[in-house]
């Protein structure tokens, strides 16, 4: 799929487990073969919320969310079904350049792929609040093959 100005109509939540105050995608920009990117506005249910912000830290977990988007696309565009077990993530670098974002903040997150080896790969993601660099995270995430059950 192409780059858009607007929203790729997408379901999210066909793509992510997450539900609730831990969604924190609101839109799908783009999915590719090497990443994703996505929106986001800062809300008071957010996790980590406080006194008209929240940390940082929680940008972490929106790229792992735009990385699912990422991984759960492709691999329903390969033909199979959502994933719906969880996945391991890992971290391996994290950058921060604010020390706290606050609420009504509009996001932009994208990730890309640096490598994949069978059901392991190594995305960096990168979060901007318009032309203001939030975050830059390296995340690896681990799931099971397909053969393999809980």
């Amino acid at each position: 799929m192409a780059i858009s100005d607007g929203h790729i109509p997408m379901d999210i939540e066909a793509l992510i487990p997450h539900r609730d105050r831990m969604k924190l995608i609101d839109g799908v920009l783009y999915v590719g073969d090497e990443g994703a990117a996505t929106t986001a506005r800062v809300s008071d249910r957010w996790p980590l919320y406080e006194d008209g912000s929240v940390d940082p830290i929680v940008l972490i977990e929106l790229v792992a969310q735009t990385a699912a988007v990422h991984i759960s696309a492709k691999r329903q565009d390969g033909g199979h079904a959502a994933d719906k077990r969880g996945w391991m993530v890992g971290i391996k670098k994290a950058d921060f350049f604010r020390d706290r974002i606050p609420v009504d903040s509009g996001l932009k997150t994208s990730v890309k792929r640096l490598y994949e080896i069978d059901h392991y790969c190594v995305l960096e993601g990168e979060v901007f609040s318009g032309a203001d660099l939030l975050c830059r995270v390296q995340i690896q995430v681990l799931r099971e093959s397909d053969e393999e059950s809980i």
